[in-house]
C-alpha cells in the first residue's frame, strides 16, 4: 500500500485500486486549486498501467458541496473556476480506468456533476444528490451537462429546474446511484464495485472510452464506429 498527500486531495493505492479522497474541509468545496489537484490525481492513477480502478471518496460528512461560491463572491476569478471545472469534467469520461464514486454525504451542484461522471456510484441513505442553483436564482450552466447526458432528460430536469436535490432513494430510482449502503459499509462496497469493474483488465481502457463516446453519438454513427473498433480489435487474432 502506498500513500501520497496533497493539500486537499489524497491518493492511496492498494493492489490495483487507487482511492482518491477529497479532503477540503467540512463542505469539500471546489476551487481551482482543488479541482486541479483532483484532476491530476485521477490522471496520474489512470496513467499507471498497474491501476485497474479508481475509487473517488471524500472525508467528513459531505461528498462535495460544489464550487466555493463564497470565494468567487470575495474576488475569485469566475473564469478560473469555470476553466478548472470544465477541465476536470472533460477528463472523467476520457480515462481508461473504471471510476467508482463512494458518496458519503451530499453531492451537490458540481459535486453531483462529478458523481454523474463515475461509472458506478454507491451512496449512504442520507445523501442528497443534485444541483440546487435554480433554488437561489442561478442556472447551473456547467453543472447541468453531466446529468443531462447521463440521466433521462426529464429526470435531470426535475432536479435542475427546481433546484431540489434528489434523495438517495430517488437517485437510485433515476439511475444516478447504483447502490445504497449503511455508512459503515460504504468504502467496503465501493471497493467491491471497483474490483468487479476491473475484471476486464486492460480491455477496459478502450471499452470505457468507447462506451461514453457511443452514448453521445447518433445511433447509426455509433454502430459504424463500433464496427470499425470491433474489427480492429479482433483483426490480430484473425491473422
Amino acid at each position: 500500500m502506498s500513500t501520497s498527500e496533497a493539500v486537499a486531495v489524497r491518493s492511496q493505492r492498494e493492489d490495483s485500486i487507487v482511492t482518491v479522497t477529497l479532503a477540503n474541509g467540512s463542505g469539500n468545496l471546489l476551487d481551482p486549486g482543488v479541482m486541479n489537484e483532483l484532476h491530476d490525481a485521477i490522471a496520474a492513477a489512470d496513467a499507471d498501467p498497474d491501476v485497474l480502478a479508481i475509487v473517488l471518496a471524500a472525508d467528513g460528512e459531505t461528498f462535495c458541496g460544489g464550487l466555493d461560491v463564497e470565494a468567487i463572491q470575495n474576488g475569485g476569478d469566475p473564469i478560473e473556476f469555470a476553466t478548472a471545472l470544465v477541465r476536470l469534467l472533460k477528463l472523467l469520461p476520457q480515462i481508461g480506468t473504471a471510476l467508482v464514486g463512494a458518496v458519503n454525504g451530499d453531492a451537490l451542484a458540481s459535486g453531483f456533476s462529478i458523481t454523474c461522471c463515475c461509472d458506478l456510484v454507491v451512496a449512504v441513505p442520507d445523501a442528497r444528490l443534485g444541483t440546487f442553483e435554480a433554488g437561489i436564482g442561478i442556472w447551473p450552466m456547467i453543472a447541468q451537462v453531466p446529468p443531462l447526458q447521463r440521466l433521462m432528460p426529464r429526470h435531470a430536469l426535475q432536479n435542475i429546474i427546481t433546484g431540489v436535490p434528489f434523495s438517495a432513494d430517488e437517485a437510485l430510482r433515476f439511475g444516478a446511484v447504483n447502490r445504497i449502503v449503511a455508512p459503515g459499509h460504504l468504502h467496503r462496497e465501493a471497493r467491491k464495485m471497483a474490483e468487479a469493474a476491473s475484471t476486464a483488465g486492460r480491455a477496459l481502457m478502450a471499452g470505457r472510452k468507447s462506451f461514453y463516446r457511443f452514448c453521445d453519438l447518433p445511433y447509426e454513427v455509433a454502430l459504424d464506429e463500433a464496427f470499425d473498433a470491433f474489427t480492429a480489435m479482433l483483426r490480430p487474432s484473425l491473422k
